[in-house]
């Protein structure tokens, strides 16, 4: 089935400005681009935008943890390591598979309403969160949460990680599987020698929480006696097929002089990091660098949302002021962090722009409300990213199918989705 969206401006995070035009949908790509002076071609549906609409990429939220859904809430005001110590992990041990999955499916239908066409997910119960992700139709990059503990646990995560990529690694063009070890705090470093080794036998990435706090910096420094340049060589994390490290607040630009960052890739976590006083990740002067920048939520209990937008919008601003330049983090760099970034970072080509013979996963923008008044070909991302929201959000489409179209969910039944959620909810906080 096509469909036209007949009249539209298009934007995406590698060109200067937008273009008003038509844009042809067939068979899950971008199978043509047109100039508005050109006649469109006839499609099964047509989507008529009249220059009020507008087609973006498909958003990429990078980083979280979806089933958290769940926990939101939860020892709100707490800094990271109490937080997860005496909140989350404690009510985690109670979380069965069955409750990951309508964590998962409750998550999935936040983040299609905010135009999100993809998620990067490390949690446990794996199996049940590809389950969810490919009934619902969303792309998604899973990674099963690797830690130590009571004797053989780590090993048990890591076999279920692997298995986890045999069964679901490239599934119907859906989902990548990356390897997920959990911090350095979580992983001992003979441990996480033996994770890179797998990855790289495997041809897996690697997706990994990396200075999300000065803690944990100090914890490198003084518990394993390195420093971060030294652990990511020694345990092998650069050698791998590529390397996804989230946070990455206190990690120093300089390491760019010194190391091959190109395979990797820093996920900012803006909202999250502020939440939970972690600090400010240093983005402006990571750009320009050769290593990828993303941008990701972290999970709805350290963040409370799961929206792009706020994120886009928090990254644009927050530098500006902590640098105090308003030229710092441009918008165009931010809606590409947002889009195409994290699509190369997991592995999904042709993904995040809009070229012809590229994969049709769209968000369709209503531009016909008044904070988009005087918006043009020439600052449409300037609007995007400083005065729209989620809320603006039409339509959200993966591989040319529509999974989120004016508050309704196709693929998903969002009523029994809610409940469920509600009831697990209740049984893990009781």
């Amino acid at each position: 089935m096509a469909t036209l969206f007949k009249d539209v401006l298009m934007l995406d995070g590698g060109e200067e400005r937008a273009r008003r035009g038509h844009l042809l949908v067939s068979k899950g790509r971008i199978a043509s681009i047109l100039d508005i002076g050109e006649t469109p071609p006839g499609a099964d549906k047509v989507v008529a935008g009249h220059g009020r609409m507008a087609v973006l990429p498909g958003f990429v939220n990078a980083h979280t943890h979806a089933a958290m859904t769940l926990l939101r809430g939860l020892g709100e005001e707490a800094p990271l390591m109490e937080w997860l110590q005496k909140k989350i992990w404690p009510v985690e041990e109670r979380l069965t598979s069955d409750y990951i999955y309508w964590g998962t499916l409750s998550a999935i239908l936040e983040m299609l309403a905010c135009g999100t066409t993809c998620f990067a997910d490390m949690y446990f119960g794996m199996e049940r969160v590809a389950e969810a992700a490919l009934q619902s139709g969303i792309r998604a990059a899973l990674c099963r949460g690797i830690t130590a503990g009571a004797p053989g646990k780590l090993q048990r995560s890591l076999q279920e990680n692997l298995e986890l990529a045999e069964r679901w690694h490239g599934r119907e063009g859906l989902m990548t599987v990356q390897l997920g070890p959990h911090a350095p705090y979580t992983v001992p470093l003979e441990d996480m020698r033996t994770i890179t080794e797998a990855a790289r036998d495997r041809g897996l990435g690697v997706h990994f929480h990396f200075l999300e706090t000065e803690w944990e910096l100090n914890y490198i420094r003084e518990e394993l006696k390195t420093e971060p340049e030294l652990y990511l060589e020694e345990t092998g994390l650069l050698s791998t097929p590529g390397v996804v490290l989230a946070h990455a607040v206190w990690m120093d630009p300089a390491l760019a002089d010194r190391l091959d960052l190109s395979r990797v890739t820093l996920v900012h976590n803006p909202g999250s990091n502020l939440k939970l006083g972690s600090g400010v990740m240093p983005l402006q002067a990571w750009l320009g660098r050769d290593v990828g920048l993303a941008l990701g939520t972290d999970g709805a209990s350290s963040n409370n949302r799961l929206d792009l937008w706020e994120e886009m919008r928090t990254a644009a601003l927050l530098h500006k002021g902590v640098d105090r330049s308003p030229t710092h983090v441009p918008a165009l760099d931010v809606l590409r962090m947002a889009t195409y970034e994290g699509a190369r970072a997991f592995g999904f080509a042709r993904k995040g722009m809009i070229r012809e013979g590229w994969v049709a996963d769209l968000v369709l923008v209503d531009l016909d409300r008044p904070h988009y008044i005087g918006a043009d070909e020439e600052n449409l991302a300037m609007f995007i990213v400083y005065a729209g929201s989620s809320a603006d959000v039409a339509g959200t489409m993966v591989n040319g199918k529509w999974l989120y179209r004016n508050g309704d969910y196709p693929t998903l039944d969002s009523r029994e989705i809610v409940q469920k959620a509600r009831e697990a909810r209740e049984a893990i906080t009781c």
